[in-house]
């Protein structure tokens, strides 16, 4: 076990060194890749930036409103009685849209209940087993396209499958928590 540990604190110098190492190797120009891989991710941000930030506001406009407190009041029912805390609906439904508004929930989940608690333990859990579904879509999905530039626009049976997977994650984490704290 030593031994991973310590081998894991070179792992990423030693890989550095190894693309270096090819790239002199194959008498590849190692910066001008390195730049070129610059540019076309600085290009993909500014494709991307107007839905980030369309959803960031879209969810300060949920929360403000008050519309993720009611939706979650009339989801509370159905979740108590799958064992599913009613105070973590609001934090399963943000963290469908975006993982950094669901962290700010989850604190407050800490703050409220302690880490150590049933809440807080399901909540870091719920945290780890569920993905952000539309971010994922509307980011990956409009950054990549065919060779027109031309953004994928066919995507219903992705998001049929992520919410599918991610309520079976938030199946998962209830049941790997029964008992627990």
């Amino acid at each position: 076990m030593q031994f991973l540990l310590y081998l894991s604190n070179f792992m990423i110098p030693i890989v550095i060194f190894y693309i270096v190492g090819y790239g002199l190797c194959s008498h590849t120009d190692i910066f001008g890749a390195f730049v070129k891989g610059a540019q076309d991710g600085f290009k993909v941000v500014l494709k991307v930036l107007p839905t980030l930030i369309g959803l960031m506001m879209a969810i300060g406009i949920l929360r403000a409103s008050g519309l993720m407190e009611m939706l979650s009041a009339r989801i509370a029912p159905i979740a108590e009685k799958a064992d599913f805390p009613a105070v973590l609906v609001p934090l399963s439904l943000i963290k469908m849209v975006s993982s950094s508004a669901a962290t700010g929930l989850l604190l407050d989940i800490y703050k409220k209940f302690g880490t150590d608690s049933h809440e807080g333990f399901l909540a870091s859990v719920l945290m780890c087993c569920s993905e952000t579904i539309f971010y994922t879509i509307s980011v990956y999905f409009i950054a990549t396209g065919d060779k027109k530039h031309a953004p994928v626009t066919k995507m219903n049976w992705t998001l049929t499958g992520a919410l599918i997977a991610t309520f079976a994650g938030m199946a998962a984490s209830v049941w790997l928590c029964r008992g627990i704290a």
